[in-house]
């Protein structure tokens, strides 16, 4: 956050709404030189400095002063918005009580519940979301709210937003899931989860990759085994490969037993030439697979 001023006086303001003191804020204010809602070069106010950093007398002082609650910064930001993304849950409340909005977005399409979803404030979460809030607005990339939960590995969010009805498949541009994006970061119980309520695990992304695909790269061994007991579909992608040259590449030797155990690719097991040939840095998988060969010939 910028705090570069224009003006002395506003100067003064903002760093002591930043610093909290709210004595010394009413002062400033009442000496009728300022209005309340002067702003930096990008936009900012004193209100949401005070509101970022926490200072709640500062907050309310800047409001009876008649600052703009739903101001936005040049990058859409409001006060609201930083106070949800700082984690700031009993100023979320105080200004949703003075009329905050809880749709006005910033540049990138950021909401105030995207923002708290991203980091993990399950109060402000499940503040905002008793607000009646839009779960299902999108970043301009695509990403939900439970996206941008499940990519942070906020278990707990994800659960309060799939009570709020977001909608579990719903994806990014590139067709990204939640159920994909929390294959990938290995997060098990969040897969677990989107699973049971419902969450396809047979989704592609734009270059065919699949949960399963995406976890046995990863060797996310545990991923696997869940995704598997949802779905036998291995998720071949358009070049041919499967989840099993994807965990051979990946280099993780328990992933790939497990593969194999569930039939995974049985070709593999038939001919060395099905195998990526990138495999220097596996010998010892390609030796595991040799002798699983080995043991059903």
């Amino acid at each position: 956050m910028s705090f570069k001023r224009e003006m002395p006086l506003a100067n003064a303001v903002f760093w002591t709404a930043r610093r909290g003191n709210a004595t010394l804020l009413r002062i400033l204010l009442n000496s009728g030189r300022m209005d309340v809602d002067c702003r930096d070069s990008v936009g900012t106010t004193a209100l949401m400095v005070a509101s970022h950093y926490n200072h709640m007398d500062c907050v309310r002082e800047l409001i009876l002063q008649g600052a703009g609650i739903n101001t936005q910064r040049e990058s859409g930001s409001t006060a609201l918005y930083f106070a949800a993304q700082q984690g700031n849950d009993e100023i979320v409340k105080f200004l949703l009580e003075y009329g905050a909005s809880t749709e006005l977005s910033t540049k990138n399409r950021a909401t105030p519940l995207s923002i708290a979803s991203q980091c993990g404030h399950l109060k402000v979460v499940e503040t905002l979301l008793n607000r009646r809030c839009n779960v299902n607005i999108q970043l301009q990339d695509g990403a939900s709210s439970l996206f941008l939960a499940a990519q942070g590995g906020h278990l707990k969010v994800v659960q309060q937003l799939l009570s709020a009805d977001a909608k579990i498949d719903q994806p990014r541009q590139d067709l990204t899931t939640p159920l994909w994006i929390a294959a990938q970061m290995g997060y098990i119980d969040i897969v677990k989860l989107l699973l049971q309520h419902g969450a396809s695990s047979d989704t592609s992304r734009k270059d065919g990759s699949t949960p399963l695909f995406k976890a046995a790269y990863k060797g996310f061994t545990e991923v696997v085994r869940e995704l598997l007991m949802f779905s036998p579909s291995l998720g071949i992608l358009k070049n041919g490969m499967t989840a099993l040259h994807a965990a051979v590449l990946g280099g993780s030797a328990r992933t790939v037993t497990l593969l194999i155990e569930s039939g995974a690719d049985p070709s593999l097991r038939n001919t060395e030439k099905e195998l990526p040939s990138d495999l220097t840095r596996n010998d010892r998988l390609v030796k595991c697979l040799q002798s699983r060969r080995g043991a059903e010939s």
